[in-house]
């Protein structure tokens, strides 16, 4: 398990890639998609939050807008505004886990729902970076390789990190270390990346 000492070195490292005019103009790329994973431990949840927030806030002082795209309050904010404030955890109570999985996928499409309110929030902004965070509060009615296929086609104005609970080989995505995703190899893992 990293240090804190060792987050703060991974995200000055991170902050040092990201504010680079290659990364931000996607650059070397050689005709890839912008997308990048930067994984961490699960366990670390809390200490990783702040470490993005961290982030987030000190590219925005150098003039680096950043768009967090939360997944979790993305689909909260969906899941309340058609079922009605708090609802979503009232049928929880109600439904066995087969149930409600299928219930969240019948509101929570990713083509016809997700994507478009995603898309949504992306026109809004002019940000020179977007984050993908909130990946394993979702799962598993949005897994992350459905997230970031959909998303190619919306979110390639400016490069998109993925801030990831688990592992990413370069050729496929473990959720929380243990649960394997289907192959996504697409994505450059940003803990390697040089420019």
């Amino acid at each position: 398990m990293m240090q804190k000492d060792d987050i703060a070195k991974k995200y000055q490292d991170l902050f040092t890639v990201i504010q680079m005019p290659k990364f931000l103009h996607m650059e070397a790329l050689g005709g890839e998609i912008p997308f990048f994973i930067s994984t961490y431990n699960p366990e670390q949840e809390l200490d990783i939050v702040k470490a993005i927030h961290g982030l987030k806030n000190k590219l925005e002082k150098i003039g680096i807008e950043v768009l967090e795209l939360n997944l979790y309050d993305i689909v909260i904010g969906l899941l309340n505004k058609h079922l009605g404030e708090g609802e979503i955890f009232e049928l929880e109570k109600q439904m066995d886990k087969a149930q409600f999985k299928n219930a969240l996928h019948s509101v929570l499409d990713i083509t016809e729902v997700l994507m478009p309110r995603i898309k949504s929030i992306i026109d809004t902004t002019k940000a020179k970076v977007y984050f993908l965070t909130g990946v394993g509060n979702v799962y598993p009615f949005i897994r992350s390789h459905n997230i970031l296929n959909n998303l190619q086609n919306i979110a390639k104005d400016a490069p998109t990190v993925m801030f990831f609970p688990g592992k990413y080989t370069g050729q496929s995505l473990e959720l929380f270390g243990k649960l394997k995703d289907d192959n996504y190899y697409r994505a450059f893992n940003l803990d390697n990346y040089k420019l």
